[in-house]
């Protein structure tokens, strides 16, 4: 492994165990040291990826790259790519980071800036790529149906669902996401028998 991509794991390592705290505990309460256990580093090495704890939760707290990579598509296609990007996320690493949002504490600092972030950088965004009528309220329910998903899948770890291949659950619950995108354009999935 090349130092670049080790580096790039350790960071990543980082930032989960930063999360999976902060997803229990208050912001106040958690330190690098813990962090630093939980990920397999020494502190020194998160303060040489990240500065200090306040850089490091700013990072933890932010959707931007997540959201990059979720509306990484033409809005023609985006409804199936969103959920295909949901589906990879809960496969290939266990939870999407999107779905930290689900966690957010409902009171304190930490749950509000999580939401804070989580409208301006996901839904808003969405949002300013849709055309006609409301869209804010249809980037809502289109992130809605995506962080429904994956709480099912990851976290309810629904069988049926775990069970079928991405490709066909992006097939049947792709069209879904995409009718709030594209309101008035049909978008058909595969034709299954009694469906």
């Amino acid at each position: 492994m090349s130092a670049r991509r080790d580096a790039e794991a350790t960071k990543a390592a980082i930032l989960k165990a930063a999360r999976h705290l902060l997803a229990r505990h208050a912001h106040a309460d958690i330190t690098l040291k813990a962090v630093a256990e939980r990920a397999g580093v020494s502190p020194p090495l998160i303060v040489k990826y990240f500065g200090n704890k306040d850089a490091l939760f700013t990072r933890v707290m932010s959707f931007d790259t997540d959201a990059d990579a979720l509306l990484d598509a033409p809005l023609s296609g985006l409804g199936r790519h969103m959920v295909r990007h949901v589906l990879a996320g809960q496969r290939e690493r266990g939870a999407d980071p999107l779905l930290r949002i689900a966690f957010a504490p409902l009171h304190g600092d930490h749950g509000d800036i999580l939401r804070t972030n989580f409208g301006a950088q996901v839904t808003e965004r969405l949002a300013a790529r849709l055309t006609g009528p409301d869209p804010g309220l249809r980037a809502e329910l289109a992130v809605a149906a995506l962080v429904g998903l994956g709480v099912m899948y990851g976290i309810a770890r629904g069988p049926h669902l775990r069970g079928t291949d991405p490709d066909t659950l992006a097939d049947r619950y792709g069209p879904l996401v995409q009718a709030q995108l594209t309101p008035g354009v049909r978008v058909r999935g595969p034709v299954h028998p009694g469906g």
